[in-house]
């Protein structure tokens, strides 16, 4: 039974990516011009003209298989992205977009991971707490100042964090990675300048997610607390925090999770404005400025590797289910 239900659950992962790998060749075909004349109409506001200027354009859709029919670039598109060999980026040619995805994506996964894992732990610990009948007054006062902040996006947060503390105050750089002109090399001072970058970012990020991760947790501790293996465990004698962690949030915690792997899917699509604001060279940053030129294979690359992180992490919880918790297995009763 658990093999089967593994290769169905493998399957069905195969068939996701396919389809959204699929949805993404299509999207940004949809949009009208051609990516290559955008390119060149860029360079002649310029001022940079060239004669013969419709015979280079041809040259580069043969080069980057424009020309072919659209049939034949799906194919050659799937059989790419099987490989992870996504072509020359338009926007940045003749760079790879791989070489561009490989770039940007520890600036993305320094971030928005640390972020969403904060914000997942302190949201839980919280929502639990705001349940829990034995938890403090203090705690149920963040609910209402807290909360609020799950209904602002991520890039007005930004903003706002971005006038007070970069602008007003003075105490958090404007925006970039790192301090321009720094050495990028990975010793203490550049690892303390890179954090010291990233905390308005992370920041507003965390503080709009925190609301979302509450409120859910405490809707399942308040289902949980009238179970019979909670009124069990109260029965034995069992100490309160064994209580809480172990029979209040172990249970509760498995909706969370599955939203966690949602979630970064959702952190990623919207933390392209958060690193627009604040200048962050991450996946977002890059994204941006492949659909400004509609850079069909830099958005087809970044688009595929978001697609597949988010079914691969998805496959991966289903996978440890049965590991949180003993009730769920993987044959059929």
């Amino acid at each position: 039974m658990r093999t089967g239900y593994l290769v169905r659950r493998v399957l069905i992962f195969l068939l996701v990516v396919w389809a959204a790998a699929t949805v993404n060749f299509i999207i940004p075909r949809l949009a009208r011009g051609d990516p290559i004349q955008a390119q060149f109409a860029q360079l002649e506001a310029l001022g940079i003209r060239s004669e013969g200027m419709d015979k280079i354009v041809a040259a580069y859709r043969a080069r980057l298989g424009l020309d072919k029919p659209l049939w034949q670039q799906y194919l050659s598109y799937l059989q790419n992205s099987a490989t992870f060999n996504f072509g020359p980026s338009i926007t940045y040619f003749p760079s790879d977009v791989g070489a561009q995805i490989a770039r940007r994506v520890p600036w993305t996964i320094g971030l928005l991971t640390v972020a969403v894992i904060w914000s997942f732990i302190i949201g839980n610990l919280l929502g639990a707490l705001v349940a829990w009948p034995k938890s403090s007054r203090f705690v149920r006062w963040l609910v209402p100042v807290l909360m609020p902040l799950s209904a602002i996006p991520y890039y007005l947060l930004g903003l706002i964090l971005l006038f007070i503390f970069a602008f007003t105050l003075k105490l958090f750089p404007i925006g970039e990675a790192y301090t321009p002109g720094l050495t990028m090399q990975w010793d203490w001072e550049f690892v303390v300048n890179v954090l010291w970058h990233a905390v308005l970012p992370g920041f507003s990020i965390i503080l709009a997610s925190i609301g979302f991760w509450m409120l859910g947790m405490r809707g399942m501790m308040v289902t949980n607390m009238g179970e019979d293996y909670m009124l069990l465990a109260e029965a034995k004698g069992l100490k309160a925090g064994r209580i809480f962690f172990r029979y209040g949030m172990r249970n509760a915690m498995l909706p969370q999770f599955t939203g966690l792997a949602l979630n970064f899917g959702q952190i990623v699509s919207g933390a392209v404005l958060v690193e627009v604001i604040f200048s962050y060279p991450g996946m977002g940053w890059i994204l941006w400025n492949a659909i400004k030129n509609t850079d069909y294979f830099l958005i087809q690359g970044i688009v595929y590797v978001l697609v597949l992180s988010v079914a691969l992490a998805m496959l991966l919880i289903d996978m440890t289910y049965p590991l949180i918790d003993p009730r769920i297995g993987y044959g059929r009763r």
